[in-house]
């Protein structure tokens, strides 16, 4: 941030009558290391132009977008396609120090068997897929709250000044009536069980007073259905399917970022 440019009336009254510069320039610019944390919806899997190793990092994925719009001292992406919170736990926290001032992270969706639930949703029946979303509820209800809870005890101490925002999960479809794909019964479970994981996360992030950022208001209307390109379906690679595109983290998740106060001055 840009200190404010300041000079009291008696500081520019002494320096005119000594003849001496009126007002120093007082700004100054505040340090900013910045650590992006999290599963495949941080890093990028879907967006595209993944760099070298298995954990699809994009040039898209909305921690880059961020931090090429700043002014940053350090940035540090180490979010991971396919984590658990358990993996950022005891894979990614090396990035943080007494130093960090920023950590941005999402994580929860692959404790609460994502990829399971849409595996079962795309193969199987409506009732079957109204099963694996509410098994992951379950889960949801009791067993992820203490797992994202030791996560960002875990943060909290490795970066222990740092400002700390958690970003949710969109829902993947807009309900309408024509929908080439999914039935409109698995749609609305999967978009219940969306629901489901943001309350949890959300929850998580007030216990630990961190910020919490709902990302579904920016992709409200522009989910799967709706034609906008901000959601990929079934893709190849696989592991891409049902993750923002790099439209998706641009204009929904970057926003989403934006709205927490993390926008840094140049």
């Amino acid at each position: 941030m840009r200190a404010p440019r300041f000079c009291s009336a008696a500081v520019a009254t002494v320096a005119f009558l000594s003849g001496s510069v009126a007002c120093a320039d007082s700004t100054a610019r505040a340090e900013v290391h910045y650590v992006a944390l999290g599963d495949s919806y941080a890093s990028g899997t879907g967006a595209g132009s993944y760099d070298s190793g298995g954990c699809k990092r994009s040039a898209n994925a909305y921690p880059r977008l961020w931090a090429a719009r700043q002014t940053l001292t350090s940035f540090k992406f180490v979010a991971c396609s396919g984590a658990r919170t358990t993996g950022v736990l005891t894979g990614q926290l090396g990035a943080l120090d007494g130093a960090t001032t920023l950590v941005t992270v999402t994580a929860g969706g692959n404790d609460a068997g994502f990829a399971r639930v849409m595996e079962t949703c795309v193969l199987r029946s409506s009732g079957d897929c109204r099963k694996a979303v509410s098994d992951a509820e379950e889960y949801m209800a009791t067993t992820l709250p203490d797992r994202l809870d030791a996560l960002y005890r875990a943060i909290r101490g490795k970066a222990p000044t740092a400002r700390v925002v958690v970003l949710g999960y969109p829902r993947l479809y807009k309900i309408v009536d024509n929908c080439a794909g999914m039935s409109r019964s698995k749609r609305v479970a999967l978009n219940r069980g969306a629901d489901s994981l943001v309350a949890t996360v959300a929850a998580a992030a007030s216990r630990a007073r961190f910020v919490f950022s709902d990302v579904r208001d920016e992709f409200a209307g522009h989910e799967l259905c709706s034609g906008h390109g901000w959601l990929r379906s079934v893709s190849i690679p696989i592991a891409d399917s049902y993750h923002p595109t790099a439209r998706g983290h641009r204009l929904g998740y970057l926003p989403a970022l934006d709205s927490a106060g993390t926008r840094v001055e140049r």
